[in-house]
């Protein structure tokens, strides 16, 4: 049977995610079999598990934290926003249908047996759960069959640790607030407080933190430092996706366009981790500029944003780039915005019936359906032409998760897709060649299609596999006639050593015997 212990936060971004990955590591590190555990996630940043099940990104990180393979138990509810008031509802890794927020709130007591059994197989299997609540306990309007913080804790008798975040000001008045608006019974699951994302002198801070610990009555367990520490995260609040800004002089220059909906953001990732390179999230044509390569990435709302590239220019201002030959790469919404029609008969976005033109970069015709493709796949790069000619044969890996087909709109299929750019004629070619690894069997299907400097694929993480990343930057650089760089860059390493820094400053900066203590005595 394993023991819990709880993050919770004062607020949403408050640090929740990484300080649960750093516990998972710490753990981990020593000799604890650790598993990760979030009852309810709202995030548009997903991760498919090898049994083609969806859950939320943070929980995956934490997983590879704690070295072990990602499961559904450790997410069992995902909410995948899909419009302002509405959400895709996923439960133990398969979508059950949308769901406006006042139908589910007035649902989600029904998932109670849903949770309930999840964290069962993980207290089967574990010695120790590091559970992660959502936003803040103190959401007194929520807190009606809460089943992902102090409801959760209560569920599962898990002892909390609350963190607050010192960054962005009053984490006093967050903490000590938190506290007061709790019930006795929720006080007393509070074994420690913690004050996240701290500059400066810890020393300064002191007499705050002895008053705060009188008022409230719970000893503050560590203050933990701003850290620049490069794992996934959940959801839009995160930090990398600042817009704005110009790359630097002599540099490879990624341009990710920052959709409403974008999902699975981190799929880019891989580069803003590479020494030379500039990868920007940009919202405007003036913020997009004349970057070396364009990625649309994944969306919740193809059609919503693709409509909102229209709006507000950006559209054109890609298409005018591709035009002028700068490469433009699209990875599920974004490569089915790179097509000349998307449809939607069955309204799996939205109001049913709805049909739009595409970018018109590639010939390809998109339809959604309700059905969602899950699944893990590998395979390789086909005859890729372009800039990233290079790329060609080369092996690939990843995981699709989409809800529509997409395929070539003329008669004649590809041998119909030919035209002449600059005197070189290019065709629609299978961009990839993947194998179904999900299940018992295995088959090979074409993945994606390309013509010219223009790739679109469904495959998420396609930038992970060791040597992608540093083929495409080198070709960049050899565009601009800038020396490649020939020392490979190894991203599982780096994630590795990123895990490893967060347990570290977490050690440092935490009162580790405390925190055992805490795990031993329980509620």
């Amino acid at each position: 049977m394993a023991k819990p212990i709880m993050i919770q936060g004062t607020m949403s971004n408050a640090g929740k995610s990484l300080l649960a990955a750093g516990l998972c590591r710490i753990f981990r590190q020593d000799g604890y079999r650790t598993a990760p555990f979030k009852s309810q996630n709202m995030a548009l940043n997903s991760y498919i598990t090898k049994e083609g099940l969806e859950i939320g990104r943070a929980q995956a990180a934490q997983a590879e934290a704690a070295g072990i393979e990602p499961t559904a138990a450790m997410n069992p509810i995902l909410l995948k926003p899909t419009t302002d008031v509405g959400s895709q509802v996923i439960v133990n890794g398969v979508p059950m249908g949308n769901m406006k927020a006042r139908d589910y709130f007035a649902y989600k007591k029904n998932l109670i047996p849903v949770i309930r059994e999840a964290y069962e197989k993980l207290d089967k299997e574990y010695d120790i759960i590091v559970i992660e609540g959502a936003g803040s306990p103190a959401e007194i309007n929520l807190k009606q069959d809460d089943i992902v913080n102090m409801g959760l804790a209560r569920m599962v008798n898990a002892p909390v640790l609350l963190a607050g975040d010192i960054d962005r000001g009053g984490v006093f008045a967050q903490l000590y607030g938190t506290v007061a608006l709790l019930e006795e019974e929720e006080k007393k699951r509070i074994k420690g407080l913690i004050v996240n994302k701290f500059r400066g002198d810890v020393s300064i801070l002191e007499p705050g933190i002895r008053q705060l610990e009188e008022l409230c009555g719970r000893p503050v367990v560590g203050v933990v430092p701003y850290m620049q520490v490069d794992i996934d995260d959940e959801d839009s609040l995160s930090s990398r996706l600042k817009t704005g800004g110009r790359a630097a002089a002599g540099l490879a220059d990624i341009a990710v366009i920052r959709l409403p909906r974008i999902s699975n953001f981190t799929d880019a990732a891989v580069f803003s981790a590479m020494p030379g390179v500039s990868l920007r999230y940009v919202e405007s044509p003036q913020e997009l500029g004349e970057p070396d390569l364009v990625i649309l990435p994944g969306t919740k709302n193809t059609i919503g944003d693709l409509l909102w590239m229209r709006q507000n220019g950006l559209e054109g201002a890609v298409i005018k780039l591709a035009d002028r030959g700068i490469p433009v790469w699209g990875i599920c919404g974004g490569y089915q915005m790179l097509g000349e029609t998307l449809s939607d008969p069955e309204g799996a976005e939205g109001e049913p019936g709805r049909s739009v033109s595409g970018m018109g970069l590639l010939p390809l015709a998109t339809v959604f359906r309700r059905e969602k493709t899950r699944r893990q796949v590998s395979g390789s790069f086909g005859q890729v032409e372009g800039l990233f000619s290079s790329l060609s044969g080369k092996c690939l890996s990843g995981y699709e998760i989409h809800m529509g087909e997409t395929v070539i709109c003329r008669e004649m299929g590809a041998a119909d897709t030919a035209r002449m750019v600059n005197g070189n004629l290019e065709i629609c070619r299978p961009f990839a060649y993947l194998i179904d690894e999900t299940g018992s069997w295995k088959a090979v299907h074409s993945d994606g299609w390309s013509r010219g400097n223009i790739y679109g694929s469904y495959v998420h993480g396609i930038f992970d596999q060791e040597g992608i990343a540093g083929e495409i930057v080198n070709e960049l650089r050899r565009k601009k006639g800038l020396p490649e760089n020939t020392e490979s860059f190894d991203y599982q390493a780096y994630r590795t050593r990123q895990y490893d820094y967060l347990a570290r400053e977490l050690r440092e900066s935490l009162d580790m015997k405390q925190i055992y203590r805490i795990l031993e005595e329980g509620c």
